[in-house]
C-alpha cells in the first residue's frame, strides 16, 4: 500500500510522532478528539494510536474500514473491543514492558502516605493547623504486604517491599511458586488467605470479567481490621460501594487509589469516597513519569515499525 496513515488521539511523547514521520509515516495528532469525531474520521486512517483516554469500541472499528493496527500505549488493553478488531483483522499491541517502574514507585509512595497520614497533614497544616501528636501512623518494616497479580508490577511491587523490610505475600491465577521465592516472596494459593493475613494489600490485576469487582463485601469481611487498601490498576477490580462502607466501619484504616470505577469520579458514592479523610487520590498518574513516557513511546515506535516491516 502507499503512505500509512496515522491517528493519535490522545497525549504523548513528542518522540512518537517525530520517529513515525521520519519513517514515512502520515501522522495526525488529535489529542482530546471526541468521540463524534473520531467516529467521523477513523476511516481515513491505517493506524490508531491510544492511551487510556480513547475507548475503541465496536462501533469506532466498524468505522475503522482502513484500519489495519492499534497501537495502546501502556499496559491495559480495557479500553478496546480485542475480540472484535481481530475479528475485523485488525492486530491490537501495547507497551506493557514501559511502566512497570513508575507505577511501582507510585504504589510504595501512596502505601507510605497511608500509613503515615502524609497528605492528611499536608492538608492540615495548609489551612492553619499543627496537629502534631493528633495522628500516629506505622513502619512498613515488618509488615505483611499482600500483593495480588504477580506480573511485571506486581513483582517490582514486592522487591521493593522487601528491600524496606516488609514479610510479602503474593497471588496470581497462574503458579508463581518459584518465581517468587527466587526474590523472597512467600507465594500463596488461595487468596482469601492472602487477605487474611496482610496488612496491606496491593492490587496489580488487568480488568477483566473475572476480576471485575474481584474486591468487594465478601473480601473486605475476610481482612484484617485497619488494613490499608492500594490500588494502582483499574478501579474497576474494586466494588467503590463496598470499599466505602469498609472505610466507615472501620474494617479499612485507609485506602490509596490511583484509579476509580469512573475517572472522573461521577457517582455519589464515588465522589464521597473521594473525599474520605482517610483516602488517597491521585488521577491515574501511575505511568506519567518522564522516564517512563520515554520507554513507551520508544517501544512503541519499535513495535509499529516492526509490525510494518519498516524496522530499522
Amino acid at each position: 500500500m502507499g503512505t500509512y496513515r496515522v491517528l493519535i488521539t490522545d497525549n504523548v511523547d513528542s518522540f512518537v510522532i517525530d520517529e513515525l514521520r521520519k519513517a514515512g509515516l502520515d501522522v495526525d495528532y488529535k489529542p482530546g478528539i471526541s468521540r463524534d469525531e473520531l467516529l467521523r474520521v477513523i476511516s481515513n486512517y491505517n493506524i490508531l494510536v491510544v492511551r487510556s483516554r480513547t475507548k475503541v469500541t465496536k462501533e469506532v472499528i466498524d468505522q475503522a474500514v482502513s484500519l489495519k493496527l492499534i497501537a495502546r500505549i501502556g499496559v491495559g488493553l480495557d479500553n478496546i473491543d480485542i475480540n472484535y478488531a481481530k475479528n475485523k483483522n485488525i492486530e491490537v499491541i501495547n507497551t506493557p514492558e514501559g511502566p512497570t517502574e513508575s507505577v511501582a514507585e507510585l504504589t510504595i509512595g501512596l502505601m507510605i502516605c497511608a500509613a503515615r497520614y502524609i497528605t492528611l497533614f499536608d492538608k492540615l497544616v495548609k489551612s492553619g493547623e499543627w496537629p502534631k501528636g493528633k495522628y500516629v501512623g506505622f513502619e512498613l518494616m515488618g509488615k505483611t504486604l499482600g500483593v495480588i497479580g504477580f506480573g511485571r508490577i506486581g513483582t517490582r511491587v514486592s522487591e521493593i517491599a522487601r528491600s524496606l523490610g516488609m514479610h510479602v505475600l503474593a497471588y496470581d491465577i497462574i503458579d508463581i511458586t518459584e518465581k517468587a521465592r527466587r526474590i523472597g516472596v512467600e507465594p500463596m494459593k488461595d487468596m482469601y488467605e492472602l487477605l487474611s493475613k496482610s496488612d496491606i494489600v496491593s492490587l496489580h490485576v488487568p480488568l477483566t470479567k473475572e476480576t471485575y469487582h474481584m474486591i468487594s463485601y465478601r473480601e473486605f469481611e475476610v481482612m484484617k481490621k485497619g488494613v490499608i487498601i492500594v490500588n494502582t490498576s483499574r478501579g474497576e477490580v474494586i466494588d467503590t460501594k463496598a470499599l466505602l462502607d469498609a472505610l466507615k466501619s472501620g474494617k479499612v484504616a485507609a485506602a490509596a487509589l490511583d484509579v476509580l470505577e469512573h475517572e472522573p469520579p461521577k457517582e455519589p458514592w464515588e465522589i464521597e469516597l473521594v473525599n474520605h479523610s482517610r483516602v488517597i487520590i491521585t488521577p491515574h498518574v501511575g505511568s506519567e513519569t518522564i522516564e517512563a513516557r520515554r520507554r513507551n513511546a520508544e517501544l512503541l515506535v519499535t513495535k509499529i515499525l516492526n509490525h510494518l516491516g519498516l524496522s530499522k
